[in-house]
Order: structure tokens, then sequence, then C-alpha cells
């Protein structure tokens, strides 16, 4: 699902690399998985640097919005290659105005990639909409680093990539749909678009931004979402929201990620996810994508929130290209 490069096969350096921890949204429950997380990054040859309020708690939030805005731009300043969030959970909304953006901008020009998850949607975007500096969509420390178990292997194969210079993109196969009941046509017709900026993320984070300063305009560009516990008539209800705010008719292509953890009630009578997504390809002109490896789930891909890409499908077959973002 990832990109096609081999680690086996290659003889570069995956070397050590400073990872910086901090917790700028809700805050940390888990201890374990915290723990975990650093001890595998530890164990893969890292430098861990973890925040001094990374643990902080104010009512629900890892310490209060002072002390998050300090957590950012602290992660800012680390020099580090990677700024990885602790967790998501809710929190990044209410301190967007405090947050210094060209500062943050400086941070990424000079080699930190800022990536995380969730909530910390409403920080990559308002990222791209001020300073359109290019985040990474992608795994946090305790739900992905420390999950029970062992941390998934394409989630960590894309993480090293990133890590060393070599991710160049990702591809999956898409969910099986039936043709076009009238005209017979395939649900998703071949694709080929080039050059397009790449930017989404959390679907109910994003719908909240619309109409605000932080909500990037981007015209031409390859939307992704995904979304958790929300019953697909809620996912219709955000993404009629783009679409009324005149967001979607402006994409090449809506790529829709991992909806989990909801549940359907007796009175739906059919109505489903499939559902939603049939209404939405009658809506926009733009190809209506499934089942990206990404969301709230194990297996997720690193995707350059900001990036310039470009995607093909062919059949059940989709890959977005982003070449070396270095």
């Amino acid at each position: 699902m990832h990109d096609h490069h081999d680690h086996s096969q290659c003889d570069h350096d995956h070397g050590s690399k400073h990872i910086y921890i901090y917790s700028p949204s809700g805050a940390v429950r888990d201890k374990a998985a915290f723990k975990r997380g650093i001890a595998r990054m530890k164990a893969r040859g890292h430098e861990v640097e973890v925040d001094v309020d990374a643990l902080a708690v104010h009512t629900r939030f890892a310490g209060d919005d002072a002390t998050r805005l300090a957590a950012i731009h602290r992660a800012a300043a680390s020099g580090a290659d990677v700024a990885l969030i602790s967790r998501g959970g809710y929190g990044l909304s209410r301190i967007l105005p405090g947050i210094r953006y060209k500062t943050v901008a400086k941070a990424i020009a000079k080699g930190t990639h800022f990536v995380g998850v969730s909530d910390f949607t409403a920080f990559q975007l308002a990222m791209l909409a001020k300073t359109g500096a290019t985040t990474w969509a992608g795994p946090s420390l305790g739900a992905d680093f420390g999950a029970e178990g062992e941390p998934d292997d394409i989630m960590e194969a894309c993480f090293d990539d990133l890590l060393t210079g070599h991710g160049e993109g990702t591809g999956w196969r898409m969910h099986r749909e039936k043709p076009h009941a009238v005209t017979g046509k395939p649900a998703v017709p071949g694709v080929y678009v080039k050059s397009a900026t790449l930017w989404g993320g959390n679907l109910a984070v994003l719908a909240s931004l619309v109409g605000t300063p932080y909500f990037p305009d981007v015209p031409g560009g390859v939307l992704f979402v995904e979304d958790l516990h929300e019953h697909p008539y809620r996912i219709e209800r955000m993404l009629s929201q783009l679409l009324h705010a005149g967001v979607l008719a402006k994409q090449k292509a809506v790529v829709l990620g991992q909806f989990t953890n909801y549940k359907l009630a007796p009175h739906d009578k059919g109505y489903k996810l499939q559902s939603v997504i049939d209404w939405l390809r009658t809506q926009i002109k733009a190809p209506v994508l499934t089942n990206l490896p990404y969301g709230h789930v194990a297996t997720k891909v690193l995707l350059p929130v900001g990036g310039t890409v470009s995607l093909s499908v062919e059949e059940r077959d989709a890959l977005i290209y982003w070449g070396h973002q270095h």
C-alpha cells in the first residue's frame, strides 16, 4: 500500500533522527501507550525529545491554551527532523489565533516535518491557509507507535520513508463497486490529475473551519477526508456543507479515507455510507475515490498536506504520487 521503496534492497543510511514529542490537543490518558511509543522510537535508534509539558493536564486538554501554544513553538524551535503529536482529541481549533505561523513555516523550511492526525487537521489547514507550508497527515505517538502488540508495518514503513526522504507516493485498491445503473460506466472512471495540491484530513475538523481565516482556498486540489464515530448521515451533512460552500466544485478529485466506529440505526432502512458516496457523485463532476488507507485505523499512510501530487486511477487501482518532498 505504501510506496515501492524496499529497505532490504538499499544500502543507504536509515540512521538516527531527532523526533520531538509534544501535546497540542487532548491530555494524554494512556500513559502506557505513550511510554511504549517512546521506547519503540528509541529502539529504532532515534533521538527522542519529549516536550516538558507533553503530559500536562488541564481539564480535557494537555495543559491550558498558553501551555499548548508554547509546546507548538518549542517543537518549531527544536530543530527536530520530526515534530510528532502525542495524540489528537480536541484543542487546536481554540488556539489557532495564537500560533506564530511564520515561525513554524521557517522551521518546516529548515527541515522539520510536522506529523499528526485527527484534531491536528486544524493546525495543518491553518498552516496551509496562512503560509502554504506542507505538513504531514500520519500517525500519532500513542495510538500508532504505542499500540498494544506491534505497530502496523505499513505505517512504520511510510514513516521511515518520510524520515529518510524516500517517500514517493501511496497506492491502494479501492472498494469494489457496481457500475453505474444507467450508463453502465465504472463507478470511478480512469483518472489522471497532474500537479494538484493535496489537502484535507479529519472531515469534522475540516468542516468546522469553513468561513474562518484558517480554511485554505485550494482550487484544483485533491481533497482527502476521513472520520471516526460519525454516522453516514453526519458525514453527508458535513460533505454537503463543503458542497454548498463551493469547496467541492473546485476540486479535481475527492478521496475518501476510512470512516470507522459508527453504528447504523434500524430506521436507516438501507441508508449507509455507500448511499452517501452515491449521492456525492451526483453533486460534483470530480471523481470520488474510496478506501484510501488513512484515518483512525492502524494501517495509515503518510500524506503531504499542501504538497503537490499527481493522481491516477486505473480500474480499482489508485495512486497518489508526490516524488521527493525535499
